[in-house]
């Protein structure tokens, strides 16, 4: 980050101790789970990335854009036409930032999706379930919403 981004973003209220505030937290959190995950944990196998993966895009999606997260997103973001700063200043405002970036929650939803699967197994297949199917549906109605714009314009084109 340059310093004339600090400087900015210092003078929208957040300096970069409340992002650093953030950043312990999470780090904070890895670590319990690390130092709390049982030893006799079943490991987190490689073919469960992708479904983790997936689970973490659509719960990211859900509380940085839909609608459904406004609940969530209302303490630390304005919501308007206009767009969705951030509320107040400092760590709220980071926190703001935070909830409106996909990548950004992503990495914190991520955190809890796998902190679930070390915990209960059983519940993170479950959870990681109906998240994947949700992403697969993000995807078709992409794909879906895409392929008819194309035959649509192609349409418009042919009777033109």
């Amino acid at each position: 980050m340059t310093s004339s981004s600090l400087r900015r973003r210092a003078q929208n209220g957040v300096a970069p101790a409340d992002y650093g505030k953030l950043n312990a937290f999470y780090g904070v959190l890895l670590a319990g789970l690390a130092v709390s995950a049982p030893r006799s944990a079943e490991p987190l196998r490689g073919a469960e990335l992708v479904p983790l993966g997936a689970a973490t895009f659509a719960l990211s999606k859900v509380i940085a854009k839909e609608k459904v997260g406004t609940w969530m997103r209302e303490p630390f973001v304005e919501e308007s036409a206009d767009g969705r700063p951030p509320r107040g200043v400092g760590l709220q405002a980071a926190i703001g930032e935070l909830m409106t970036c996909t990548r950004c929650i992503g990495a914190w939803g991520a955190l809890g999706l796998v902190g679930l699967r070390v915990a209960s197994p059983s519940a993170s297949r479950a959870v990681t379930g109906v998240l994947v199917a949700s992403a697969v549906n993000d995807f078709l109605q992409a794909g879906f919403n895409w392929t008819t714009a194309r035959a649509d314009a192609a349409g418009e084109g042919a009777q033109g």
